[in-house]
């Protein structure tokens, strides 16, 4: 008889126990699964916000054809032309048989850099003299040379201008024989 009446306590107790876990754990999984919903939207809305900010294609064309417009304008645009005297040198490796006659122009972009350029005549004239007379007829005969030139000179006349910068030079006379 011991038995039988231990058998039904542990029968509902057992039944009590697992009517507690039910809850319990219903609780848990709609935590749980409250938590992965917020977490998904929260990517979904980062995810969104992340495309929103990258540019489209059509922003990126369109971008890109507002470059070209504004290069084309900058380079149609001269600014003011700072004209120096003529240089007249003996090329590199010629022992006096080569040289150089070459007339050019600064071009900047403002009235401030013209006259710090004309305050700095003698130190830019004496840098050109330099860069050209260590060039040989070869390199200064043709137009890369040229060019590497013109960049060259421009590029060492901007390291000491402090009001602003030189954008172009223009050879306005250049033999060399």
């Amino acid at each position: 008889m011991a038995e039988e009446n231990a058998a039904p306590q542990n029968e509902s107790s057992g039944a009590g126990g697992g009517a507690k876990q039910k809850p319990t754990l219903f609780i848990i999984l709609a935590v749980v699964n409250m938590a992965v919903i917020v977490g998904v939207g929260a990517m979904v809305y980062m995810g969104q916000k992340k495309r929103q900010q990258e540019a489209s294609i059509d922003d990126v064309v369109q971008g890109e054809v507002q470059h070209q417009k504004e290069e084309e304008e900058n380079r149609e645009f001269i600014g003011k032309l700072v004209p120096l005297e003529s240089f007249l040198v003996n090329l590199s490796g010629s022992r006096g048989r080569k040289l150089a006659k070459i007339n050019m122009e600064l071009e900047v972009s403002s009235v401030e850099v013209q006259e710090e350029i004309k305050q700095l005549k003698p130190k830019i004239r004496d840098i050109i003299i330099i860069i050209l007379s260590s060039k040989t007829f070869a390199q200064v005969s043709t137009p890369d040379g040229k060019e590497q030139l013109r960049e060259e000179i421009r590029d060492q006349v901007n390291l000491f201008l402090t009001k602003g910068q030189i954008s172009k030079v223009y050879f306005t006379e250049f033999i060399s024989s």
